[in-house]
């Protein structure tokens, strides 16, 4: 399912000035000496893949424990989520979509890089990249064997291509064998891919 997209709106990651001036101001401190490159990149690594999809890992753990709560996201995502304390720019208008046995949801944003930062933090850079953004919607099924991730013809692939008004979330199906554990335990499992629909969540074992 596609939507249409604001051509006009300003609100990728970093127009292009300002992210050749950041990288500028980056090079000229490594240069000095001032800054290690390594640390910069630990703590983009950390905000993109720990610090800040860790706020929609626990909307998604607790969806998956509490019915209520389910059903709050279904009808106004940006309300349940904001129960949980995580609003802001980039996450204004939030839609969740759920993944099932017979459907499986992923994300992009064919234009530029529309990302809900409140609940996923810095968008990877292989989320704004021409080649996802384009390939994705013509061929998901492709796109996601390259994640590792293959479903069988009788399952939906969904592509939601998000907007200037609305971002979305993915709901990953539930890890089996995890009936006894608590929401803070289920958070452990979700990881960022699996709420952008490029991954799955994780067995118990491996989290």
């Amino acid at each position: 399912m596609s939507k249409k997209h604001d051509h006009d709106h300003a609100h990728a990651l970093l127009p292009p000035e300002p992210a050749l001036r950041v990288q500028a101001i980056e090079t000229l401190l490594v240069e000095k000496g001032l800054v290690d490159s390594a640390a910069v990149d630990a703590i983009v690594d950390a905000y993109s893949n720990d610090i800040g999809p860790r706020n929609g890992a626990l909307v998604v753990a607790r969806a998956w424990t509490d019915p209520e709560y389910l059903d709050r996201l279904r009808k106004d995502a940006t309300s349940a989520i904001s129960e949980l304390g995580f609003s802001g720019m980039q996450g204004e208008h939030m839609v969740a979509v759920e993944n099932s046995e017979n459907l499986h949801n992923v994300v992009v944003c064919t234009l530029c890089s529309c990302y809900p930062w409140p609940v996923l933090g810095l968008p990877p850079a292989w989320y704004k990249s021409s080649a996802y953004r384009a390939r994705v919607v013509r061929e998901p099924r492709a796109v996601l064997d390259e994640f590792g991730l293959s479903f069988p013809k009788d399952v939906e692939i969904r592509v939601w291509d998000s907007t200037a008004e609305v971002r979305y979330l993915v709901i990953p199906k539930r890890p089996v064998d995890t009936d006894a554990m608590a929401a803070d335990e289920l958070a452990g499992l979700v990881t960022r891919d699996s709420m952008i629909g490029t991954g799955l969540a994780l067995a118990p074992e491996a989290s």
